[in-house]
């Protein structure tokens, strides 16, 4: 093994250092977007490390964007985008979300922004977006009781925060929410919480076409947290001699 991997933190500084320098020399145009990065052997040789640095570095590189990701091929340099930085940002935080408080934070950023979302939306979307917001509740009635209902929900939020015309935020919407909704545990009722759901999605709908701000805000706001704390584990009581004591239930 070489020396450097003898000491992890000398061995992470030092794949930080090789990281650096070879983003710099991109940067300065040295190293041109497009192009094929030389060999793990060169860039060991270069720099006098070993494989596991060296990669080490390299995974760095692809996280910031200024590596392609392909496996099993050798990687092409590229440029930086907010898309794939969002994405490669995405894949980590995806991978806590069974954390439970994880979950929950990323739920009430949803929260925030959704809300906001439907306030704007309220007080400037045109008549084609409105239209496009009715097509998506349609259908979101019509799958009411089938497996096609999350899709549905999913696509009639997605309408609304379209109104924005911000790239960043249908990104990030793309990026969690479909997951959040499939991490979410079953319902006793499905029917029944498709109704609410729908008409939940039928108020936001009738504030943004009256043009209340106040009312779409405060609708997607109730929408979100009720959606949610359904979703939790509910106290059952049990009884132990005279005493009642609450647990949560499996």
């Amino acid at each position: 093994m070489a020396k450097e991997d003898e000491n992890i933190p000398d061995a992470r500084r030092m794949a930080d250092q090789i990281a650096e320098t070879l983003i710099d020399q991109i940067k300065h145009g040295k190293m041109e977007v497009g192009a094929l990065l030389p060999t793990e052997r060169e860039l060991c040789e270069t720099f006098d490390a070993s494989r596991p640095t060296i990669r080490s570095a390299l995974n760095q590189m692809r996280q910031l964007g200024f590596l392609s990701a392909e496996s099993g091929k050798r990687p092409r340099i590229t440029k930086p985008s907010l898309e794939g930085i969002l994405q490669s940002t995405g894949d980590h935080i995806r991978g806590l979300l069974g954390d439970a408080e994880t979950g929950a934070h990323l739920e009430q950023i949803r929260q925030f922004l959704e809300a906001g979302a439907a306030r704007e939306a309220a007080k400037r979307a045109s008549n084609v977006q409105i239209a496009n917001l009715a097509r998506e509740l349609h259908a979101n009635f019509e799958a009411i009781g089938t497996s096609d209902f999350p899709a549905t929900d999913i696509a009639f939020h997605r309408s609304l925060l379209s109104v924005l015309g911000n790239p960043i935020v249908l990104q990030l919407h793309d990026m969690f929410v479909s997951r959040m909704v499939a991490e979410r545990p079953g319902v006793k009722d499905q029917i029944a919480h498709d109704q609410t759901g729908y008409q939940e999605h039928r108020a936001i709908y009738q504030a943004v076409l009256e043009g209340d701000s106040v009312a779409a805000s405060d609708m997607m706001d109730q929408h979100l947290i009720r959606s949610y704390r359904s979703r939790l584990k509910s106290p059952a009581s049990i009884e132990i001699g005279d005493q009642e004591i609450g647990q949560l239930e499996d």
